[in-house]
């Protein structure tokens, strides 16, 4: 049995079959059809606008054939501003609807997307963003999120896009159900729609809608042109179909693919209920966009059916609570129905934080099914314990993870979008289903069944034809007990055109892999770029020209392609060598580092220093004259540096070095330092602390949570929450009092709906998971660098966070391995300087855990202990800010001022985004030392309103004596400083 799926699943071939029901089956009552999910309307997002993005033209073109229907949507958005803007169309889609194919106009003429992997697709979008081209991509957010970005939307001009979508249409007792997508063209000032439907019986609308079909040329058509503002609410139909097998053949790339839809007895058996349920209660911040009111009537019917029981409840958000235990009695669940309602929707969605109990006979999970914290995959279940899923979300809800994980455990999905789908959901939720035994295929692989419309009267199955006479057997136990058996032929197959059929088929494969993203990635990959679909791994890209996909390596649509492959054939780059170029250029620099390092720098008075000349007052001052000064100037900046001192000849001898490292180390050794033959005594007896400066919020919000009781400061943040739901600052400042106060738990909890603010925004992320480092709690930022990761492999901060955040969590070899990718990986010219800053973390991590480092190019294996050392790091791209420390000299070593007197090295300045920026001095002169940070300058609209700084300063690094301190601040306008601490050297 191949590719088994046992309830409700998207499908790729449509098996439908089987005798007819009997007289008695048709008597029975049957449970009314699920409705259409609600779909919220989509929103253009525009940064800065001044008056909104119009929508003037909107055009759907759909056509229904098999069961399968496409929806070509041609969008033209109008920009009124007097200056270009970036667009973003956010939109979910319905259950069965699938995202194949995106074009952007490019030089007035629509040109198709290609498929990417996902962070690859953000990544091309976003450099070619920065240099003000027109790059267009869609992506999969969340569930079945989406998001459209445009860039750009010329000022007082237009861009047109066009999306297509596949969709596997809902079938019950009385025909298929073809919902339109019209929240797409509600907002346009002229909209037009067209239809046709084949093979199938005249189209009854639904809800009165004014528009019909009229049959022409063998086909249903319909035409409607009009204002946006005109559409009906919604447009609904009954495609009428004939209960007898139907199987339809497509072709993809010259490989064949089968749907056969099979009719089965209709069947309504009530089952057994269970006398102990576990009751998975989703509680998370996302929980506030599910209908509970709609949920609790379902439970209703759910408990009134069980009479006697008991239900072990487990409370789900960013950790699970600990299990209660609530009887049942007559159907009466008040008790339970009271806690429920009590209880605050607060936190991320950790789904999978849960233990299964022996003793549970069945569970019952009420979530929308975002799983975005700490385990995604979910608990095994015994054998015979069921999980049925239930989401009052409509839309909003992850159809495809609870589809997948209830299809394994014998149970069903039931998704609701107002009250009134109550009723039929509970109906569901009460019988008996038929369920999939066996599926078998002879010359057809890749099988996929549905037994989610059985109920109603159908089954669906799909494969890939491997062989012509190939065929399928399916075996079904029916809800009455009878085993039936079908057999479907390649041969019965009729060959429908396009490709809608090898997409339904591939859309089947995703949902059954969906219970397990992480174990299924690859596969995933593959099968998406292989069919253009967009999901979780794989985007749709547009640009602008032949140089951009040749830039980043990107197949372009067919009128650019042959072209594209002459050229990329001449322009193969020898990646081997690239990485050993890199490396040598990386071993130079740990050279000159070391030689730094080495060197004794002296630890007396400093010679006064000259007057600098008209320096920028936030940097401006007198400071005593460096050993050397690696300067790096700004535009409109005057600071003079000292020339610098002849090399000595032990410098001489070593191998030229090039870039910002060489100027440092051809100034380092002068009259005032000499080369140490060995390492030199130390300048301080080893005792040295570090003190935090405190620094508190000063929003209103934060004053008054501020002076609340310990008691009281969780209800307040409660009733707070509304008016700044969307501001990230607000949950920071309110974690930061929980822990001040000593509510560790509260805090996290709070803290952790960062997760659930902005889907997939990997600079939140970036910052919770800094916050969570600050706060002791590394193993949860672990997967919270895992998700920024995933979304943003090309910068490299992203590979260094997570490295810092398995080294703090004990994961010592993980640890090593993303740090070591920094150093191998090459970067954009903005990341210049990371990779020696974390070379040194790595080094040091393996030195002080004894790391097998066979791995690290042995030029690079020498470690660097510190007394002191401080790096700086942010959570904006294209932002600049800067470290400063001051050291009992009163010199102060920043951007520049790279190498102080008694040898205190300033890293590369970062100018582009992130960090970060670091500081280190070997042996550290007694006194005090006075750490600063300073916002210089931001290109970046801010996630948090601000810019979120993190510091870590650490005493004795690299030794076993290592203490660190973090802190996270935040930082508003350009020239604001902030002091972050001090260091006390005796």
């Amino acid at each position: 049995m191949e590719g088994l799926s046992r309830g409700l699943v998207m499908l790729c071939i449509t098996v439908l079959g089987m005798a007819a029901g009997t007289a008695a089956d048709a008597q029975r009552p049957l449970p009314p059809a699920p409705p259409p999910l609600a779909v919220t309307a989509p929103l253009l997002q525009v940064k800065g606008a001044e008056m909104p993005v119009q929508l003037q033209r909107a055009m759907l073109d759909g056509t229904v054939a098999a069961g399968l229907a496409e929806i070509r949507i041609e969008l033209e958005f109008h920009n009124p501003n007097g200056r270009m803007l970036e667009g973003q169309l956010e939109f979910p889609l319905a259950d069965g609807q699938q995202v194949a194919g995106f074009a952007l106009d490019i030089d007035g003429a629509l040109r198709d997307a290609v498929p990417v992997p996902k962070a690859q697709g953000r990544q091309v979008f976003e450099a070619i963003e920065r240099r003000r081209v027109d790059p267009g991509l869609l992506e999969q957010t969340a569930g079945s999120q989406f998001r459209l970005r445009i860039y750009p939307i010329p000022a007082h001009g237009s861009r047109r896009v066009a999306l297509t979508i596949h969709q596997t249409l809902p079938v019950d007792t009385q025909g298929l159900r073809w919902t339109l997508p019209l929240q797409f063209a509600r907002g346009a000032q002229q909209a037009s729609v067209h239809l046709e439907a084949s093979g199938i019986g005249a189209p009854r609308a639904s809800n009165g809608l004014p528009w019909a079909f009229a049959l022409g040329d063998g086909r249903y058509q319909l035409q409607w042109q009009g204002r946006g503002a005109e559409l009906p609410a919604q447009a609904q139909w009954l495609l009428p179909q004939v209960r007898q097998r139907d199987v339809v053949a497509g072709l993809h790339e010259g490989q064949r693919y089968l749907m056969a839809q099979i009719p089965v007895p209709v069947q309504a058996v009530p089952r057994a209920m269970p006398t102990r349920i576990g009751l998975l209660w989703d509680a998370s911040g996302s929980a506030g966009h599910r209908d509970r009111e709609a949920e609790f009537a379902v439970l209703d019917r759910y408990f009134k059916a069980i009479g006697d029981g008991q239900v072990e409840l487990t409370v789900l958000r960013d950790q699970p609570e600990a299990t209660r235990r609530f009887g049942i009695r007559g159907g009466d669940w008040s008790a339970l129905r009271a806690h429920l309602q009590a209880l605050p929707l607060d936190g991320a969605s950790a789904l999978g934080a849960w233990t299964p109990q022996p003793a549970v006979q069945e569970y019952l999970l009420v979530s929308d099914g975002l799983s975005n914290y700490g385990n995604r995959s979910q608990p095994a279940l015994a054998a015979g314990q069921r999980l049925y899923a239930l989401s009052g979300a409509g839309a909003r809800t992850d159809v495809a993870r609870l589809r997948a994980w209830t299809a394994a455990h014998q149970g069903e999905l039931l998704v609701l979008s107002t009250t009134a789908d109550a009723a039929s959901a509970a109906a569901r939720l009460l019988q008996q289903g038929a369920a999939v035994l066996s599926l078998e295929g002879e010359g057809i692989s890749g099988l996929v069944a549905d037994a989610g419309a059985a109920a109603q009267g159908w089954l669906r199955v799909m494969g890939r034809i491997e062989k012509p006479g190939g065929s399928v057997q399916l075996r079904v136990r029916l809800p009455d007990g009878r085993i039936d058996t079908q057999r479907v032929s390649a041969g019965e197959a009729r060959l429908l055109p396009g490709g809608l059929v090898a997409h339904a088929w591939a859309n089947g494969q995703l949902a059954d892999w969906a219970g397990d993203p992480v174990a299924n990635a690859a596969a995933r990959r593959t099968l998406s770029q292989a069919f253009g679909l967009v999901s979780a791994d794989t985007s749709l890209l547009v640009l602008e020209s032949i140089e951009d996909y040749l830039q980043h390596g990107i197949r372009p649509p067919s009128p650019l392609r042959a072209e594209y492959d002459r050229r990329h054939a001449l322009a193969s780059v020898d990646v081997a060598r690239e990485r050993s170029q890199r490396l040598d250029d990386i071993a130079r620099q740990v050279a000159d580092r070391q030689r730094w390092w080495e060197t004794r720098w002296p630890k007396g008075t400093p010679p006064q220093a000259k007057q600098e000349k008209s320096s920028p007052a936030a940097v401006a001052m007198a400071a005593p004259v460096a050993a050397g000064e690696a300067f790096e100037a700004r535009p409109n900046d005057s600071v003079a540096a000292p020339p610098p001192p002849s090399p000595s000849p032990a410098l001489a001898l070593a191998p030229a070095p090039t870039g910002p490292q060489a100027m440092l180390a051809r100034q380092a050794p002068g009259p005032l330092a000499e080369r140490a033959a060995s390492a030199p005594g130390a300048a301080n007896g080893g005792e040295i602390t570090i003190a935090l400066a405190p620094w508190a919020a000063d929003a209103p919000y934060a004053q008054r949570l501020r002076a609340a009781p310990a008691d009281a400061l969780y209800p307040l943040y409660l009733s707070e929450r509304a008016q700044h739901a969307d501001s990230s600052a607000f949950y920071l400042d309110v974690a930061d009092l929980l822990l001040a106060k000593g509510q560790r738990a509260l805090a996290l909890r709070v803290l952790s709906n960062l997760a659930e603010m902005q889907i997939e925004n990997r600079h939140v992320l970036r910052v919770l998971g800094y916050r969570l480092m600050q706060a002791g709690a590394p193993a949860l930022a672990v997967p919270v660098f895992r998700d920024v990761l995933a979304m943003g492999e090309e910068e490299p901060q992203s590979y260094r966070d997570l490295g810092l955040a398995l080294e703090a969590s004990g994961q010592y070899p993980q640890a090593l391995t993303a740090l070591y990718e920094v150093v191998l990986r090459p970067w954009d010219s903005r990341f210049t300087g990371i990779s020696l800053i974390a070379l040194d973390e790595a080094t040091n991590l393996m030195a002080r855990e004894g790391l097998d480092a066979r791995a690290i190019d042995p030029r690079l294996r020498r470690a660097l202990p510190l007394d002191l050392r401080v790096v700086l790091g942010w959570d904006s791209d294209n932002s600049d800010m800067d470290l400063w420390v001051t050291d009992p000299n009163g010199e102060r070593a920043y951007y520049g001022n790279r190498l102080t007197y008694q040898g205190g090295q300033m890293s590369q300045d970062f100018t582009g985004g992130y960090g970060p920026e670091q500081f280190s001095l070997r042996d550290a002169k007694p006194g005090t030392y006075k750490v600063e940070a300073n916002f210089f300058g931001s290109r970046e609209q801010l996630v948090t309103g601000a810019t979120t700084l993190s510091l870590r300063l650490s005493t004795h690094w690299g030794t076993r004596q290592q203490r660190d301190q973090t802190v996270t601040l935040r930082l508003k306008d350009q020239t604001e400083s902030v002091l972050v601490g001090e260091f006390t050297v005796k």
